[in-house]
């Protein structure tokens, strides 16, 4: 019983160790053919970069958002802890930046306002037909959960906004078709969204393409996962709980273990008594044994 105990300790242990280093592995295997960057979020102790967040909205907002939507957020989310933490001042000079359409009044019909904080982000296409259309037969994707929704996750998007490249020779592409490198068959319809000094940073940075793509990239990784901190940090507190708990797990089955060896020594030291006891009585004199 006392080795049954042990070896199941010991599988528990592992298995968390296995899986915090496979996991590790995983995500290397599954990014090794994108292009290598440092993430700020990777990690248990990753966290978001607050500059780089409010860079890739304005990215978002002045390249991506006259073709893709960010429907799950409310201009609410980019004050709020977590992530871009604009105050709440600015995030509502953005808010009424745009016009909402709202109602019915008391007349019964629909009318248009300034964005409010609790507001949607405004989408580009009133439909996904009408965003088909608009885009020769190619619907852009709704960017708020896109992070999560491709295999590869933030490396992928990053690559795919560096990817492209001149086909090569005997390579044929449609018309309105482009040549990436990080694209399922190596054919999008986007067209390159960035080139360098396409933004004009308000903090001054320098926005060279790959700052962009980066920038942009983690703002998306963010409005996929709002609270990937608040997890990164619940996971660490779990992690350090387990520990302490397999410690004193293994503590406590020392000691009540020992107990049973105690008295498992005592009855095979008394057994071995009895059998010397007997082995002197055999053949001798009852008279004469001690």
């Amino acid at each position: 019983m006392k080795e049954i105990m042990l070896i199941l300790l010991n599988r528990i242990i592992l298995i968390i160790f296995i899986s915090t280093v496979s996991f590790s592995v995983h995500s290397e295997e599954t990014n090794k053919n994108y292009v290598k960057t440092n993430w700020s979020f990777k990690g248990i102790f990753g966290t978001f970069d607050r500059a780089s967040l409010q860079r890739g909205y304005q990215v978002y907002q002045e390249v991506c958002s006259g073709c893709h939507s960010a429907q799950h957020l409310s201009y609410r989310n980019l004050s709020e802890k977590g992530g871009p933490e604009f105050s709440v001042e600015e995030a509502k000079a953005i808010a009424a930046q745009f016009e909402v359409e709202d109602g019915p009044n008391s007349d019964g019909e629909m009318f248009t306002r300034l964005g409010r904080l609790s507001d949607k982000f405004v989408k580009p296409y009133p439909n996904v037909e009408a965003s088909t259309a608009a885009n020769g037969g190619a619907y852009p994707p709704d960017m708020s959960v896109l992070a999560k929704a491709r295999k590869g996750g933030a490396d992928y998007i990053y690559s795919l906004l560096l990817g492209y490249e001149e086909a090569p020779t005997g390579f044929e592409l449609d018309e309105g078709v482009y040549y990436n490198k990080y694209m399922s068959g190596n054919r999008i319809k986007m067209l390159a969204p960035l080139s360098d000094g396409l933004v004009e940073y308000s903090d001054g940075t320098q926005s060279t393409t790959a700052q962009m793509a980066k920038d942009v990239t983690t703002f998306l990784v963010w409005a996929a996962e709002p609270h990937l901190e608040s997890q990164h940090r619940m996971g660490f507190k779990v992690i350090i709980y387990l520990i302490i708990l397999l410690t004193l797990v293994y503590m406590s089955k020392q000691k009540v273990w020992s107990r049973f060896g105690s008295k498992v020594e005592e009855e095979e030291e008394t057994f071995d008594k009895v059998e010397r006891a007997v082995t002197e009585y055999e053949g001798e004199d009852p008279k004469t044994f001690k």
